[in-house]
């Protein structure tokens, strides 16, 4: 008896995904994104998670200033099989400096989870990392707490996958800084609903 073959698992090139859409498979508010390779579904945006998306974009405005666009739930390029659409994304410039072609190195990322956390925690901390993100923040709303995702490392003996070798975990009470404001302090709660 011939032993049934097994597909093989499809990872799709950034240029692949936007044919899907371009020809109308995919449209491009549906709730998937590209990350490996994979086409992932995203976290659905129920009240608390959209609100903590806005207060969390509002609160990074103020912290970052002149000089920064704060995106939110838009797409970024970190590599030939990964184009997320992170919950809050920090980069340089203004919008019109992405006219043509999407962010490729954001000073900050944050991640609003609850039924997410563990995508949150594995794929996208693993792809964010092997990108060089150097500060990645998952809101964790279930815990009430940001987890602050530091210093980007290799596989090596201590660990299997791309990770980061800081992660501190603040409680609603706390602030942090981000890496590329060092002059702001922000306030876990103001991320909170």
């Amino acid at each position: 008896m011939k032993q049934a073959e097994h597909p093989g698992l499809h990872r799709w090139s950034r240029r692949q995904y936007g044919r899907l859409i371009d020809h109308g498979l995919l449209d491009e508010d549906d709730p998937v994104e590209l990350l490996d390779g994979l086409l992932l579904v995203k976290e659905p945006q129920h009240s608390p998670h959209r609100t903590a998306v806005l207060l969390t974009a509002k609160a990074l405005e103020r912290g970052f200033g002149e000089g920064w666009f704060i995106q939110t739930q838009s797409p970024i390029i970190l590599d030939d099989r990964s184009e997320p659409d992170p919950d809050v994304c920090v980069v340089r410039g203004s919008p019109r400096d992405y006219a043509v072609a999407h962010p490729t190195h954001p000073a900050l990322i944050v991640e609003v989870a609850q039924s997410g956390l563990p995508l949150a925690r594995g794929r996208k901390a693993a792809a964010y990392a092997r990108a060089g993100i150097a500060d990645y923040w998952i809101l964790n709303l279930g815990d009430r707490v940001l987890e602050v995702h530091r210093a980007p490392a290799r596989p090596g003996p201590a660990r299997r996958n791309w990770g980061c070798l800081a992660i501190q975990v603040l409680g609603a009470d706390a602030t942090v800084t981000p890496l590329a404001a060092p002059a702001a302090a922000i306030s876990v709660a103001d991320l909170l609903p």
